[in-house]
């Protein structure tokens, strides 16, 4: 049977760069899917911007005026559950979260590093990109995987790999990381959309 058109929420912290590119792939008619709600973990993200410019609904959970992740979760997952979205993609969100039991295995990361190398709590943006520089790595990378209640943590859907380079900074091979990210997360959501993947213990089997 052919496989309907995701709803996808996007949770954004910052300025909404893999949001962007789930929006283009959308447009180009790369991802049969439809971003239904964009919500932010701040007023102040450029997150906010592209999705209003794109005409997508958003919404704010200021993660600074919670004091329990648990009350941050519910209501983050409570504007899920309105917009009746299908799956719930991580793009560039800080905020810890407690998964619902009813969203286990619905809820995408992308980590811009191979994990379980360079993740974890801190380690986002610039800061995973000097990381990989300072200890030497050969190869970076990205990561797309399933979101438990630990950072950074969930099964490991697919990977994808680019060289570092001797002269590298941390923006260029942030630059080089990005270019693999915009392929991998729209591939992992396809597989998704498609019911191909299936979490085994810390195995997704389906994703080759």
């Amino acid at each position: 049977m052919p496989q309907s058109t995701v709803n996808l929420a996007v949770l954004v912290s910052g300025g909404g760069t893999t949001l962007q590119n789930l929006i283009d792939v959308i447009a180009r008619g790369e991802l049969d899917a439809r971003i239904g709600i964009v919500i932010a973990s701040r007023p102040d993200v450029g997150g906010l911007e592209r999705a209003a410019k794109a005409g997508i609904a958003t919404r704010v959970v200021d993660r600074r005026r919670y004091d329990a992740v648990a009350d941050f979760s519910r209501d983050v997952f409570g504007l899920c559950d309105e917009a009746a979205v299908g799956l719930v993609c991580l793009g560039g969100w800080l905020s810890l979260l407690e998964i619902p039991q009813c969203y286990a295995g619905r809820v995408m990361n992308i980590h811009p590093a191979l994990l379980p190398s360079f993740g974890g709590k801190g380690y986002y943006g610039r800061r995973v990109h000097q990381a990989v520089l300072d200890y030497g790595c050969k190869v970076s990378g990205c990561t797309v995987h399933f979101v438990d209640n630990e950072y950074d943590h969930g099964p490991i859907i697919l990977q994808r790999t680019c060289p570092v380079l001797d002269d590298d900074t941390p923006e260029t091979l942030a630059h080089r990381v990005f270019e693999q990210e915009k392929i991998a997360y729209p591939h992992a959501i396809r597989l998704y959309a498609a019911g191909r993947l299936r979490i085994d213990g810390r195995r997704v089997r389906g994703a080759d």
